[in-house]
């Protein structure tokens, strides 16, 4: 007589599976290493039976991690910078409640935006501003004077010497665009993006592609959230950062995933990392990132910026829920008209600033026209004020991967984008040509 021993090596398996398991706290988090192993680090030493397992993925890719994992075996728990994000995740029912879980010395808001969302389905763990860092050493060479506002680097003279992400790669970048939509109004917010990224030199495939290069000197200025700034000049870089008039000062949050491996555990984890302990981590240098617990309770670095003294200067009153609702809206329109579309956006804007400087030199009407119809086709929004407010049309782009009539509409309507930029950049180039050809 045989036995069979397949199902008790079976269950052996599973068993071996969930003791792997068993003890240890799965983190999505879009943030760099540098910040992820001292947490690693200070959590395992407090929690010596707990592990730390940290994926890392942007933050547009860990939302469609979660979304994707089946209740059970899902990660544990989401850690990012993007507020809208963790809306996408409440709204699809992903995340569990934590409002016991939030220290009670952190105050409710920063300016006049919540720290926590407001039934505990994520707390805010640190906070970020968006702003401006450059290196000194290449702005001195290049004889480019320090940016101070966004609109600064529309300016012809720092023509390829700009670099940014994109939304759809970055979390972070992705409530830069937004802070500007927000601050300018749709149309003068996106009119300020095109020029200042037909100015860029890159549109780097991540985030940290924009700090790094500022940093060792490849790109001279960067559109960043502050600890990238931060980081690199208190770990001894020749960088500064600056934040300009139109910014906003927003939680990164942290949140439980619902249907997650090792709940308990993870709770124990998110209650670190808002304790003293946690938030004191924060500013190790290397780190630069700004906690939510008011300064007086931590030891700060001299020079240190105050989140909640930003906070009260901003002209920005964020709102997270309608940068969830045109989320993938502007991920789409950013990466058709200028990630993909970049080599004839800065064709365009090299030829349009060279007309214009003819142009300062010698009036000529005619000129002129074809100037400003060449700034019209290359700075000009394909998707308006009024078309970006249309329920229906946001109501498409927030359908189901499933969908599939919905996803052939946006791919016919991403084409057409697409299209349109690209005869719009390459006529706009031409006018501006024709301009310089009259002035000489």
């Amino acid at each position: 007589m045989r036995i069979d021993f397949r199902p008790l090596l079976t269950l052996a398996a599973l068993a071996g599976c969930a003791a792997l398991h068993a003890g240890t706290v799965s983190v999505v988090t879009s943030f760099p290493k540098e910040l992820t192993q001292a947490y690693k680090t200070a959590f395992e030493k407090a929690n010596p039976s707990i592990k730390l397992e940290i994926l890392n993925k942007s933050t547009t890719a860990g939302v469609a991690y979660v979304r994707e994992m089946p209740a059970g075996q899902r990660p544990d728990v989401f850690w990012a910078s993007a507020p809208d994000a963790f809306e996408v995740l409440v709204n699809g029912k992903l995340l569990e409640p934590i409002a016991a879980l939030a220290n009670p010395s952190v105050p409710k808001t920063v300016g006049s935006y919540p720290l926590n969302e407001a039934s505990g389905m994520y707390l805010g763990q640190a906070l970020g501003g968006y702003g401006l860092m450059w290196n000194t050493r290449y702005l001195s060479a290049n004889k480019l004077p320090a940016p101070a506002e966004w609109s600064d680097l529309t300016k012809p003279i720092y023509f390829s010497h700009v670099a940014l992400s994109s939304p759809s790669r970055s979390g972070t970048t992705h409530l830069t665009v937004e802070t500007i939509l927000q601050g300018e109004g749709w149309d003068k917010g996106w009119s300020e993006l095109l020029q200042i990224t037909g100015n860029s030199a890159a549109i780097t495939e991540r985030s940290f592609g924009v700090p790094d290069g500022v940093n060792n000197g490849q790109f001279g200025i960067g559109m960043v959230i502050d600890f990238f700034g931060l980081a690199g000049k208190y770990s001894g870089f020749p960088v500064e950062f600056a934040y300009p008039s139109v910014t906003a000062m927003v939680p990164a949050n942290i949140a439980l995933i619902a249907g997650a491996k090792n709940a308990e555990e993870a709770r124990k984890f998110i209650a670190f990392s808002l304790s003293k302990e946690g938030q004191q981590l924060l500013v190790a240098p290397q780190i630069s990132r700004l906690p939510v617990l008011p300064p007086e309770q931590l030891k700060m670095p001299a020079g240190f910026p105050n989140a909640y003294e930003v906070a009260r200067r901003t002209k920005v009153k964020f709102d997270a829920d309608l940068s969830a609702t045109r989320y993938n809206v502007v991920s789409s329109l950013f990466d058709q008209t200028i990630t993909f579309r970049h080599k004839e956006l800065k064709a365009a804007t090299k030829a349009i600033h060279g007309a214009e400087a003819a142009l300062a030199r010698k009036p000529h009407a005619e000129a002129a026209a074809l100037i400003k119809r060449a700034r019209s086709l290359a700075f000009t929004p394909l998707v308006s004020a009024s078309m970006v407010a249309d329920k229906a049309f946001l109501t498409m782009f927030a359908a189901n991967k499933k969908d599939a009539e919905a996803n052939k509409r946006i791919t016919g309507l991403e084409g057409d984008w697409s299209g349109k930029a690209l005869e719009n950049y390459n006529q706009a180039r031409s006018l501006a040509e024709q301009a310089e050809a009259l002035l000489k």
